[in-house]
């Protein structure tokens, strides 16, 4: 019986092509090693192999990981560059195990903003626009500029703000922006461009909690003053 190589498979069998139309975490652990090995032989597809070898671990990762160099290379298909590779990515494994999760800052009051936005936006001479992404937990996901301006003024996209809260799976966010004038006060194009990012935050079910305006030894709350 002739055996299929991996490109004559369907695109929804094959580990790559699968990873980017499903996810990474649509994979199984033969799919992960098999687009790590690439290939395998004559005999058998890239993911078969892979399945033999963790059959043989019992499909456990810890015990792939304690496997040599000649032990994997025990294996028909698993030349010398396949078995660093392998044994390359376990290692990344275990240091990652190893590094702390960075702690996410939950910002729950204006103040909390504040001090997180201002040592990037101190001093600037231009005004620059960042948006804060939560999660459900109102954790910090990322916190992400989307322009930069001149002294009195900055275009701000409202397509390219929700792009990184959709693409970030943001629950809510926070807008920002600094004032290098040192008046904190809203300008009517900052309360007009706060309620078209709010009312686009409805569509989408992403709250726009609050948009802050920092200057540096103050700062203005849209939800503060009771305008959000």
């Amino acid at each position: 019986m002739t055996k299929l190589a991996i490109t004559q498979l369907s695109v929804d069998d094959r580990p790559r092509e699968k990873m980017m139309m499903h996810g990474v975490r649509a994979l199984s652990n033969a799919e992960l090693l098999a687009i790590l090995i690439g290939s395998g032989s004559r005999e058998e597809t890239a993911i078969e192999l892979s399945q033999r070898i963790l059959n043989d671990t019992g499909n456990n990762f810890n015990t792939l990981g304690k496997y040599d160099l000649k032990t994997l290379m025990n294996y028909k298909g698993i030349g010398e560059a396949k078995a660093i590779t392998i044994i390359a990515a376990m290692e990344l494994g275990r240091r990652r195990r190893e590094e702390d999760v960075p702690d996410r800052p939950i910002l729950n009051s204006s103040q909390k903003v504040y001090e997180h936005m201002r040592q990037k936006l101190l001093d600037l001479p231009h005004e620059e626009f960042w948006v804060i992404l939560l999660n459900r937990a109102g954790k910090v996901v990322d916190t992400v500029m989307i322009s930069r301006g001149g002294t009195a003024s900055t275009t701000v996209d409202v397509k390219l703000v929700m792009r990184e809260a959709i693409q970030k799976l943001a629950a809510a966010m926070i807008l920002c922006h600094n004032h290098p004038s040192g008046n904190n006060k809203p300008s009517s194009d900052d309360e007009a461009l706060t309620r078209r990012i709010s009312e686009a935050g409805r569509l989408m079910d992403i709250s726009v909690l609050d948009h802050v305006i920092v200057c540096d030894n103050s700062y203005y709350s849209f939800a503060d003053a009771g305008k959000m």
